[in-house]
């Protein structure tokens, strides 16, 4: 069985909707996209670029269409900032996309089909971005393990990383670390279903 990875950028409301740039996703008018761009910008941070590199470390990866057209026009020729990325499988979920010229894409119409891609073969699948993909594994009980960049920042409006459809499900923390900048790098895994009780009883 393949382990399904979330990554993604996060605001502390928990927006992730166009984080690297202006026009990146403008969908419901959203007008705040390139949010990571200051801190990224920022004075270098080695414990956080570490981090980044195993953020991009080489893996098969889960898109939906928007952020495969996003990942499609840029990193095929910028493989120095991502060695491998054009190695791998690229896995696109859309009912509408059938060809890509960028090598070993492969499209997939359901989540039937992830479901299948998951109980077979060998090897981590990252998803990246991808809002409603991410929300469907949440609904499907699909995801293994969460890696989370918390940005000290409220936007208040865009597309959030968790939605009414996802199923209650307990994760543990197995990583943290803070940037200099007040980036929090979160890494969880899951840990079975949620448990209730009283306080203190």
């Amino acid at each position: 069985m393949r382990k399904i990875i979330v990554q993604e950028f996060l605001t502390l409301d928990g927006v992730m909707q166009a984080p690297g740039g202006p026009k990146e996703d403008i969908s419901g008018g959203f007008q705040y996209g390139g949010w990571v761009a200051p801190y990224f910008n920022a004075e270098p941070d080695p414990a956080f670029d570490a981090i980044m590199q195993t953020w991009m470390q080489p893996s098969d990866i889960l898109l939906g269409k928007n952020t495969f057209q996003i990942f499609e026009s840029y990193w095929p020729t910028h493989t120095e900032d991502w060695p491998g990325i054009n190695d791998v499988n690229k896995y696109v979920l859309s009912t509408s996309l059938e060809h890509s010229d960028w090598q070993n894409t492969l499209f997939l119409k359901s989540i039937d089909e992830i479901i299948k891609l998951k109980a077979s073969g060998e090897g981590d699948i990252r998803v990246y971005g991808s809002a409603a993909v991410v929300q469907a594994l949440f609904k499907y009980e699909l995801v293994d393990e969460l890696c989370l960049l918390t940005f000290p920042i409220i936007l208040g409006v865009g597309k959030r990383l968790f939605s009414h459809e996802s199923i209650p499900a307990a994760f543990q923390l197995i990583d943290h670390l803070v940037s200099s900048n007040g980036i929090v790098f979160t890494h969880y895994q899951r840990a079975g279903e949620v448990k209730t009780g009283t306080i203190r009883e």
